[in-house]
C-alpha cells in the first residue's frame, strides 16, 4: 500500500514537471519575435480568395463575425463531410491562430485541424493537392489518411455513439496510414485527452497551434479557462504543406481572425 502511495506521487509529481516544462516552452515559442506573418484572414469577407473547398454539401458563409464552415446534413454520408484549404503552403516550424466557435451542438463526430498536407507523391496523388481536387469532391476520410502526409488534430471531437456532451477528446494522427496496417493502429500520436470541459457550443476561443521540428502544441483558451496540450513528434517529420479545417457530416462552426507564422530563422526546437 505505502509503495503504491509512494509511485502515485512520484507519477504527479513527475507529470506535474513536464507539464510546467512544456507550458513554459509554449509561451516561450508563443511570444518570440522571431515569427514572420504569412497568411491572414478575419473571415469577414469573400472566403474564396484565400481558400479552397471539398465536398458537395458543404457551405461557407462569410460574415462580421467570422467564417462560418457548415458540413452537410446527413450523417454517414461521405458527401457530407467537408474541408477547407488554404490556397498557400507552409514550411518548417510554424504557429497557427484563429478564434473558433461551434454553431453545431451534437454529441458526435469530429473537427480535424490538417497541418502542413500534401500528397504522397504517387500519381494521381501528387505532392501538390489542388492537383487532385476532383478525387476529393465526396472527402471520404480514406482519401485523406491513405493518400496524403500531414498531421492531424482532432478536437470538439466525440465518438460515433457518443450521447455525452462532455464526453469530447483532442487526439493527434500522422498520415498516411503504414502499409499493411490501418487508420486506428498506425496514425496516432499519443497521449490522448479527454472531457476537456472546452468547446461549449457559441463560446468562442482562442486556439494556438506551434509545430516545431519535435514537438506540437495546442493551446486553447476559453472565456472561463485556458488549456495547452503536448505531443512529442514521430522522427518521420511532416515539413512542408497546407492548412486545412476539416468537419465531419454534421459539424459546423465559425472561425475568426485566421493567421499562419513561419519563423524569420531557423530554430533547433
Amino acid at each position: 500500500m505505502i509503495k503504491q502511495y509512494f509511485l502515485l506521487i512520484s507519477f504527479l509529481l513527475i507529470t506535474q514537471f513536464c507539464y510546467s516544462q512544456n507550458n513554459e516552452q509554449f509561451h516561450q515559442l508563443n511570444n518570440s519575435k522571431n515569427w514572420s506573418l504569412k497568411f491572414k484572414d478575419d473571415g469577414t469577407e469573400n472566403w474564396k480568395t484565400k481558400w479552397f473547398l471539398d465536398g458537395l454539401r458543404a457551405q461557407v458563409k462569410n460574415t462580421k463575425e467570422g467564417m462560418v464552415f457548415s458540413a452537410g446534413k446527413i450523417e454517414r454520408n461521405d458527401s457530407c463531410h467537408a474541408v477547407l484549404w488554404t490556397k498557400k503552403s507552409f514550411k518548417g516550424t510554424i504557429k497557427i491562430e484563429y478564434n473558433y466557435t461551434r454553431k453545431d451542438s451534437t454529441t458526435k463526430w469530429v473537427n480535424i485541424l490538417y497541418i502542413q498536407a500534401t500528397g504522397i507523391g504517387k500519381t494521381p496523388y501528387t505532392t501538390n493537392i489542388s492537383k487532385w481536387n476532383d478525387l476529393r469532391k465526396v472527402p471520404a476520410m480514406s482519401t485523406y489518411y491513405k493518400n496524403m502526409k500531414t498531421l492531424h488534430i482532432s478536437y470538439a471531437a466525440y465518438g460515433s455513439k457518443n450521447t455525452d456532451a462532455k464526453n469530447d477528446y483532442i487526439r493527434v494522427r500522422q498520415y498516411p496510414v503504414l502499409e499493411g496496417q490501418n487508420f486506428n493502429t498506425s496514425t496516432e500520436i499519443n497521449p490522448a485527452y479527454f472531457n476537456t470541459d472546452l468547446f461549449i457550443p457559441n463560446e468562442t476561443y482562442k486556439i494556438t497551434v506551434i509545430k516545431t521540428n519535435t514537438h506540437l502544441y495546442f493551446n486553447v483558451a476559453g472565456k472561463n479557462n485556458s488549456k495547452l496540450f503536448t505531443w512529442k513528434l514521430p522522427k518521420n517529420k511532416v515539413e512542408e504543406g497546407r492548412i486545412g479545417l476539416r468537419h465531419m457530416f454534421t459539424r459546423s462552426a465559425q472561425y475568426y481572425n485566421f493567421k499562419v507564422y513561419t519563423q524569420k530563422q531557423s530554430s533547433i526546437l
